[in-house]
C-alpha cells in the first residue's frame, strides 16, 4: 500500500466519527428549531438556531475532508478492477 493510500484511508476513518457526531448535533438543532419529535424541549429556538448556524462551516469542511479521499480511493479501486 502506497503512502498516499494509507494517508487517505486513515483520513477517511478518522474523519468519519467527528462527522457522525456533527451530523447528529446538526439534526438535533434543526429539529429543536422546528419543535419536532420533542427536541424543542431540549433547548429554545434561538439557542438552537445559533448553534445550527455555527455548524455550517465545520460540517462543510469535515464533509470535504472525509469525501475527497474516499472518492479518490473509490476511483482508484474502480480503475484497478476494470
Amino acid at each position: 500500500m502506497k503512502h498516499i493510500d494509507r494517508f487517505c484511508l486513515k483520513t477517511v476513518r478518522w474523519s468519519s466519527w467527528p462527522l457522525l457526531a456533527l451530523m447528529a448535533v446538526f439534526f438535533v438543532t434543526g429539529y429543536a428549531m422546528s419543535g419536532r419529535f420533542g427536541f424543542g424541549s431540549w433547548m429554545d429556538e434561538d439557542r438552537a438556531l445559533a448553534i445550527h448556524k455555527l455548524l455550517h462551516l465545520p460540517l462543510l469542511v469535515l464533509t470535504l475532508v472525509h469525501s475527497a479521499p474516499a472518492v479518490y480511493m473509490s476511483i482508484k479501486r474502480w480503475r484497478r478492477n476494470q
